[in-house]
C-alpha cells in the first residue's frame, strides 16, 4: 500500500459523525444540518432539462480536454466575469474537470516532484483536500495562519525564504473557507511575485467566487493579478471554478481549471492516464450555466437574505458580521468547540462543525500535536439551509447560548 496512506487523517466530517455517535436528539425538533457546505437552493430547471434531453450522450465515450463549446463557454464566463477582455482566455488555457475537489487533489500529484523533499504551504484553517493532495503527493504540508487580526488573510511576508525554497505548490482560496475573507489583487500579486522568485506553482481555489457581498465589488481572481503583474499567459498560476455554489449544482460535480497553458499541458497528461473525463451530458448542462448568469444573481440574492435573517438572531449573542464572500460564519463560541457542537446537536438538533476539525495545530507551520490550532474555540455555521430553517436554526443556537449562560449565573 502507499506508505502515504497511513498520514491521512480522519475527514471533519467522519470525525464529527463519532462525535455525535450515541446522542438522541429532541425528538419533536427536526434536525437542521449547517455542516458541510452542501448547497440546497433549488438547480436551475434550465439546467437540469438541458441535461435530460442529452442523456443519449453517455453511449460515447468523453474525451479528457472537454468539448470545445464547453472551454469556450467556460473561457467567455472567465473573461465576462472578471473583466479580462476579449481573447485573454484561449482554450489551451482552460480544461474541464469533475469538481474543484478533484481537481485540487489531482493538480498536486501532476506538479510535485517526490523526490525534492517538497513543501506545499497551505492556509490554516484549511479545505483539507490541500493536505491529503500534499500528502499522496509525497510532499510536507506547510500551515500559515489566516488570523481574526488579519481579517482571515495570510501574512506571506511572514514565512521564511528557507520555506520558500522548499514550496512546489501554494493552495489559496477567496473567498476564504471559513473564514469568507476575499485575497485583494495586492495579496495576490505578491504570492506572483513569491512564486517568481521561488519557482512554484500557484492554485487558486475560487469555488466560493460567485457568492459575495458587495455587487459592485466583486471578489477579483489570480488571473486578474497575473495580467495586473505582466503575466499574459499566467504564468505558475492556476484557478479552480465550479458549478456546485455558483449554480446550486453540488451533484453535477462539474467545474473547470484556468491558466498557465504549459502547466494545463502536462496535467491534461496526467488526468488522460487518471480517467477523469466528464460525461457529455454533463458538458451540455454546464456549457448552459456557464453562458447565464442571472440564475447566479437570484442564488447569491438568496444568501443575503439569509445573512440579512440570521445575523440580527445571532448578534446578541455571538460575534458574528456577513463575510465579504462565501456563505459560513465562523464565530467564536468562547469555550471548547467540539462541546458547543455536541451539546447543540444534543439540546436543538442543529449540527455544525467544530473549528479545530477544520484546522491543525502547528509549530513553525509544520503539523505538531502540541501546536498551536487556530480552529481551536470556534464553529463554521454553513447557512446552506433554506431561509426558514436557517432562521429556525439561528433561534436554537441563541436559546442554547443563553441557556449555558443561565446556567453558569446558577452555578
Amino acid at each position: 500500500m502507499n506508505p502515504h496512506l497511513a498520514e491521512l487523517q480522519a475527514y471533519p466530517f467522519e470525525r464529527l459523525a463519532k462525535l455525535k455517535a450515541g446522542i438522541a436528539p429532541p425528538a419533536h425538533l427536526a434536525h437542521i444540518p449547517l455542516s458541510i457546505g452542501e448547497p440546497k437552493h433549488a438547480p436551475p430547471d434550465f439546467v437540469l432539462q438541458v441535461l435530460r434531453d442529452s442523456l443519449a450522450g453517455l453511449g460515447q465515450y468523453p474525451s479528457t480536454v472537454g468539448l470545445p463549446e464547453l472551454r469556450a463557454a467556460c473561457a467567455s464566463w472567465l473573461e465576462r466575469r472578471f473583466g479580462l477582455g476579449a481573447m485573454r482566455v484561449g482554450l489551451d488555457t482552460v480544461l474541464p474537470v469533475n469538481g474543484t475537489r478533484e481537481a485540487l487533489f489531482a493538480l498536486a500529484q501532476a506538479v510535485i516532484d517526490p523526490t525534492a523533499k517538497s513543501l506545499v504551504a497551505m492556509p490554516n484553517p484549511f479545505y483539507q483536500i490541500y493536505e491529503g493532495a500534499a500528502l499522496l503527493a509525497g510532499a510536507t504540508p506547510y500551515f500559515f495562519d489566516t488570523p481574526t487580526e488579519r481579517g482571515f488573510l495570510p501574512d506571506l511576508d511572514a514565512i521564511p525564504a528557507a520555506v520558500w525554497d522548499r514550496v512546489q505548490l501554494l493552495y489559496l482560496c477567496s473567498p476564504g473557507n471559513p473564514g469568507g475573507a476575499v485575497t485583494s489583487i495586492d495579496l495576490l500579486r505578491r504570492a506572483i511575485e513569491l512564486a517568481d522568485k521561488y519557482d512554484f506553482v500557484i492554485a487558486s481555489d475560487e469555488c466560493y467566487a460567485e457568492l459575495y457581498t458587495d455587487e459592485a465589488n466583486p471578489p477579483p481572481s489570480l488571473l486578474n493579478a497575473a495580467l495586473a503583474a505582466g503575466h499574459s499567459n499566467f504564468e505558475r498560476c492556476v484557478v479552480f471554478h465550479s458549478l456546485s455554489k455558483r449554480s446550486s449544482l453540488p451533484g453535477l460535480r462539474s467545474g473547470f481549471v484556468a491558466g498557465d497553458p504549459t502547466v494545463l499541458r502536462d496535467f491534461l497528461l496526467y488526468r488522460t492516464y487518471h480517467g477523469c473525463a466528464m460525461p457529455v451530458p454533463t458538458q451540455l448542462a454546464s456549457i448552459a450555466a456557464w453562458h447565464d448568469d442571472e440564475h447566479v444573481k437570484a442564488n447569491r440574492a438568496l444568501y443575503r437574505e439569509k445573512f440579512a435573517r440570521v445575523l440580527p438572531i445571532l448578534a446578541p449573542h455571538l460575534q458574528v458580521a456577513q463575510p465579504a464572500g462565501g456563505f459560513y460564519l465562523w464565530p467564536d463560541v468562547g469555550g471548547d468547540d467540539t462541546v458547543f457542537t455536541r451539546e447543540l446537536f444534543a439540546k436543538h438538533n442543529v449540527t455544525v462543525v467544530p473549528g479545530s476539525y477544520l484546522a491543525r495545530p502547528t509549530r513553525h507551520g509544520l503539523s505538531d500535536s502540541n501546536g498551536h490550532n487556530p480552529g481551536v474555540g470556534r464553529v463554521r455555521i454553513s447557512l446552506v439551509a433554506n431561509l426558514e430553517d436557517c432562521v429556525a436554526a439561528a433561534g436554537r443556537i441563541a436559546d442554547f447560548i443563553q441557556g449555558i449562560h443561565s446556567q453558569g449565573r446558577s452555578s
